[in-house]
Parts: C-alpha cells; sequence; structure tokens
C-alpha cells in the first residue's frame, strides 16, 4: 500500500524479510516508503513511525481466540518465485482468499518474498492475493525500508472491531501505480489474527499503522482501494482505472475483469 501518514503523504499500500521474528513471538527482541516527491524530513518521519508502532505493539496480548471466517483453509501453500505484484485489474485480485491451515517453512519463505518484493516496489504493505497467492496473509513495515521500522506479518486476520472516528487520506496501491486519492477509513481498529507459527493473538492498531492494515485487510476480501473512494474523488482517477483496464485487456484478450462502474 501506498498512504498519506503523519503529513500529506502517500501511503502505498499494496503492503518478508527473512522472517526469525514474528508478531507475537520475537517482535520486541499490519496501501511504501514515501513517494520521492514527499519524503522531506524523513528521518524524522520514520523515528515518529519507529516510536508509534513500538507503543502499540507493547500493547499486543496473546490469546485464544476463535476463528469465526468461515473462508475455507489450505494446508499446502503453491507459489513459484520470483513473486511480482499484480497489476489491476488482474481477476486474482477480487478473487476469494483461503485461509491459511500450514504454519511451516513454506508459509516463511512465503512472507520473506512478499517482504522483498514490497520493499522493491517501495511499498509499506502488501497482500498475499496481491502476488498471485489467494491466501489471507499479509505483511507490512511502517517505515518502507528494509532494515528500518519492524516487519510485521499477519496471518489469517480478523477485525474484532473499529474505531468510530474516520480521516480522510491520500492511498496509493502498489497494483496501482502512480494513481493516488483520498480515502477514509477508521482511525483505529482491533484485529486478531496468528503468526508464522500459528500462535493466535490480538492487537491494536492507530493511526498510520491502521491505515496500513485496512487496505492491506480489504485485499484479503477482494476489496481495492477505489471501491472505497467517494464518487467525486473517484471520477478524478476514473480516467487512470480505465486505462489501465483497457491495457490489461489488450495484453489478455478474453480475460473476465470487473470494470470501474
Amino acid at each position: 500500500m501506498q498512504a498519506a501518514a503523519v503529513a500529506p503523504q502517500v501511503v502505498r499500500a499494496a503492503l518478508t524479510r527473512p522472517l526469525t521474528r514474528s508478531i507475537s513471538s520475537k517482535l520486541a527482541a499490519h496501501v511504501a516508503p514515501w513517494p520521492q516527491r514527499q519524503r522531506t524530513a524523513r528521518g524524522g518521519v520514520v523515528a515518529q513511525a519507529r516510536n508509534r508502532l513500538a507503543d502499540l505493539l507493547a500493547d499486543l496480548k496473546s490469546e485464544d481466540v476463535d476463528d469465526e471466517s468461515t473462508a475455507p483453509i489450505v494446508t499446502k501453500l503453491e507459489w513459484q518465485a520470483p513473486l511480482g505484484v499484480l497489476p489491476y485489474p488482474d481477476p486474482r485480485l477480487r478473487a476469494p482468499n483461503s485461509r491459511i491451515g500450514c504454519f511451516d517453512d513454506d508459509l516463511r519463505r512465503l512472507a520473506e518474498e512478499m517482504f522483498e518484493v514490497m520493499y522493491k516496489d517501495e511499498g509499506v504493505g502488501l497482500a498475499a492475493p496481491q502476488v498471485g497467492v489467494n491466501v489471507r496473509l499479509m505483511v507490512f513495515n511502517e517505515a518502507g525500508e528494509k532494515g528500518q521500522g519492524d516487519e510485521i506479518v499477519l496471518v489469517n486476520p480478523q477485525i474484532i472491531n473499529s474505531g468510530k472516528m474516520t480521516n480522510l487520506f491520500e492511498e496509493g496501491c502498489l497494483s496501482f501505480p502512480n494513481i493516488y486519492a483520498d480515502v477514509e477509513r477508521p482511525s483505529k481498529v482491533k484485529v486478531k489474527a496468528q503468526d508464522l507459527n500459528g500462535k493466535k493473538f490480538t492487537i491494536s492498531l492507530s493511526g498510520f499503522p491502521a491505515r496500513i492494515f485496512q487496505h492491506e485487510y480489504d485485499h484479503l476480501d477482494g476489496t481495492l482501494f477505489h471501491d472505497r473512494m467517494a464518487a467525486p474523488v473517484l471520477d478524478t482517477v476514473r480516467q487512470q482505472l480505465v486505462a489501465m483496464e483497457d491495457a490489461y485487456l489488450a495484453a489478455n484478450p478474453g480475460a473476465q475483469v470487473r470494470r470501474v462502474a
């Protein structure tokens, strides 16, 4: 994902480097680096981001949460490296995504590959369907740079509740290069998920991490960020969306895609 965080920066939500640590086990021991045109005071922003995320992670609490999702479960992950970000309107971005029931080396390698793709494409978050793997997995790093910030992996995440207060930010998405527009989302969200070992936990997110999470969570439900735009906002990017649709259909004749309304 690409999104707007502390200032009017752009959040690129699309959101592993080798994950020897996971959110519920070793985090102490959840829309890309900002576009070049808006990287002023980047060092201060990254420092603030890391401090804010550290505070959020301090609230992380391991829980035995029942999985209420009705999505099917996969017991073996199948994917091929190298991974790449799918462009809109690839049908896999709208396809159903299965829950993950295998917590093994294949899952760890997938998460690692996703982080590498995210960093390469200058993202802050990436969901598995964006790389053509239709399972409920997301990775993100608010700092958007390898070696900076905290790498977060959420397996089979579910939203427990969202805050009533909402914020409007300019978002972008790795599946929609060079398209940015305002999207309104709750400023806080409470989530339950599993880590790479299958351990269940809950976490409360607010601010930029909450926005990244919600952008990536939408991907797991087949919802794209332009689906969340108000009609007047959507009109400002409609021509770009149609151009992407036309280019995709020209390269993939007969593909069944959902076009912008």
